[in-house]
């Protein structure tokens, strides 16, 4: 029986709950073929808000490969599709790279540090203080003890002036400044005439989002133990990391 947190761990595992997007055979195949990349290269564990360095081929590249650090801001779609968005400001110029996590041209992903935040999409980076969204290239990796949980970062930034990309404070989103929130009282009224309380009750809804569970636990059996393997694995490489031989000093 796979853990319940496998979901959150490797959520591009869990097909599409569409039903009209939904085809057995293709699912099957790409968890295979998925398998087969993750034993070629380590994929870590990391959520939204994480900040990953990776590495990936580049014709264009002085040495064929280039690396890129930046906050995940995003993570969506499926198998094979599954992909992830990078953010950074360099030289007061904001980046983002989208990077599909399967891609052959990725040689490694690594966590530098490993954390939630209140939001699942963190878009609104785009339209925050560039402060949030900068981060050192060379920044040091950041080691967790351990069976210890994943933090969750309880920051919430602040947004530039508008105009915004998107009206962000009609999303709900818990990671902007609870003052700005406050402040924005249209937004705020827009909420409360069209909120629909009553969609939490509906069952069908619910149903078209979510992967039943009896299909879920089909699917963690069928992937479970390979990835019991691999993760026992990328554990026993990152402590060999961890220690090193000191140098004697002159």
């Amino acid at each position: 029986m796979a853990p319940l947190e496998f979901r959150f761990i490797y959520p591009e595992f869990l097909p599409d709950p569409d039903p009209l997007r939904r085809n057995y055979i293709r699912e099957k195949l790409e968890r295979i073929d998925m398998m087969n990349r993750r034993e070629k290269v380590d994929i870590p564990e990391f959520y939204v808000g994480s900040i990953l360095a990776v590495k990936y081929s580049d014709r264009h590249a002085q040495g064929k490969t280039n690396r890129f650090v930046g906050i995940c801001i995003l993570r969506e779609n499926c198998g094979l599709r599954a992909e992830f968005t990078l953010r950074n400001v360099i030289d007061h110029q904001p980046i983002e790279m989208r990077i599909n996590l399967y891609d052959p041209v990725v040689q490694n992903i690594q966590v530098v540090r490993l954390e939630k935040r209140l939001d699942e999409d963190l878009r609104y980076l785009r339209d925050a203080l560039p402060k949030y969204s900068t981060f050192d290239p060379d920044m040091e990796v950041e080691i967790l003890p351990e069976g210890s949980e994943v933090p969750v970062n309880p920051l919430q930034v602040v947004m530039k002036p508008k105009p915004w990309d998107f009206r962000w404070a009609r999303s709900g989103m818990k990671g902007i400044s609870k003052l700005q929130q406050s402040q924005i009282k249209k937004d705020r009224m827009w909420l409360e005439k069209f909120s629909r309380p009553w969609e939490k009750y509906d069952l069908m809804d619910e149903y078209r989002k979510v992967i039943p569970e009896e299909e879920q636990n089909e699917i963690w059996t069928d992937v479970y133990s390979k990835l019991h393997e691999l993760e026992i694995k990328r554990r026993k490489m990152s402590r060999k990391r961890t220690f090193f031989i000191p140098k004697k000093s002159g």
